[in-house]
């Protein structure tokens, strides 16, 4: 009788493991569905308008830390008359983009969204997400991990 009362105790305990991990992974896919969603629109957008956005396009999807960097950068520019960037369009990974070629979205294991260029380069976005929306909050230049943003904090003063 033990046996069977312990039994169904694990076949519980184990069915309610099951139901929460599947409650939680409704909400991480939605929110990497949101994220790779954004992206994607940015991506999009950049593309349709090819790179002529002004305020860039990134800016116009970044939170309030990296539109600060990037603001930084602008006035480090118009004070200085040289820039502290990092030389390239970020979103593509070139000082020359080709706005025609593959992109594929996914997301890491670390939760950044992945742009896989056809290039053979990938870019990195972390974003910060709320109920309804996601703004970028970094761009990881390459695969050390170096951020746009605390390049910028740091060669822009």
């Amino acid at each position: 009788m033990q046996k069977m009362i312990f039994s169904i105790m694990i076949l519980t305990i184990g069915f309610s493991a099951i139901t929460a991990t599947a409650n939680l992974t409704q909400p991480l896919q939605t929110a990497f569905a949101m994220k790779i969603d954004t992206v994607a629109k940015m991506y999009q957008q950049d593309v349709s308008n090819e790179g002529m956005d002004n305020p860039v396009v990134l800016q116009q999807y970044a939170n309030p830390d990296l539109k600060a960097a990037m603001q930084r950068e602008q006035d480090y520019f118009a004070k200085a008359q040289t820039s502290c960037h990092v030389g390239y369009d970020v979103l593509w990974n070139s000082q020359d983009p080709d706005y025609a070629q593959d992109k594929q979205f996914s997301v890491t294991t670390r939760g950044l969204v992945q742009v896989s260029l056809a290039h053979g380069h990938n870019v990195y976005y972390e974003l910060s997400c709320d109920n309804s929306a996601c703004q970028v909050a970094d761009v990881i230049l390459d695969e050390d991990g170096t951020s746009l943003r605390a390049h910028l904090l740091k060669n822009c003063p």
